[in-house]
């Protein structure tokens, strides 16, 4: 049996301790539209919240990062049926500083719009809907929404940095995730290896 005073069992815990830990911190923060800012879709580009959300996957955890000039635009979070009418009256929660983020702390559909009047008539909206332990996001023309118009609203928390744990913006898909109990396997593995038990 190893001594578990020995400097070698020590160093082999806290690097176990680290990869446990490690696969628990893979939450990112997404910028809404990528490199567009939360804004009126243009022209060129009328479907960017409807492209963006095809390429995203959300995990409790992960953030929604909204920017945009405070001056001129605003986030606020609706029911589906002020989502489906654009009716801003009575948001679920209003975010107006040009830096706003929406932490995942549910599961559940969320709607996005923007709180300018006429900007939702425009598209300037996003449905995403987080019902698993993956959500994904859809937009105006991205298809009818899993809940009807009468479905529950949903709590959420928005604070002005991220809930821990996360890391820094990322705007592609994430990276396949380490699980708990992999991480633990390896550790032991390790451990084992090096006491000579294996």
């Amino acid at each position: 049996m190893a001594n578990l005073r020995t400097p070698r069992f020590q160093f082999l815990l806290a690097l176990q301790f680290l990869m446990l830990i490690q696969s628990q911190v893979l939450c990112y923060q997404y910028k809404v539209g990528d490199l567009d800012a939360w804004g009126i879709p243009t022209s060129a580009n009328p479907q960017v919240y409807t492209k963006w959300s095809k390429y995203h996957q959300f995990k409790l955890g992960d953030s929604l990062l909204f920017l945009y000039p405070p001056s001129q635009d605003s986030v606020i979070q609706v029911t589906a049926q002020s989502y489906s009418s654009c009716n801003l009256k009575d948001p679920i929660l209003s975010m107006n500083d040009g830096n706003s983020l929406f932490n995942f702390t549910t599961l559940g559909d969320f709607y996005f719009t923007s709180g300018e009047p006429g900007h939702c008539q425009q598209n300037q909206k996003l449905h995403i809907s987080f019902l698993s332990g993956n959500g994904s996001a859809y937009s105006p023309s991205a298809g009818p929404s899993a809940l009807d118009a009468s479905a529950p609203s949903y709590p959420t928390v928005f604070g002005s940095i991220p809930a821990p744990p996360t890391s820094a913006p990322h705007s592609s898909a994430p990276s396949p995730r380490f699980p708990v109990f992999a991480a633990a396997v390896v550790g032991f593995g390790v451990f084992a290896l090096h006491s000579g038990n294996l």
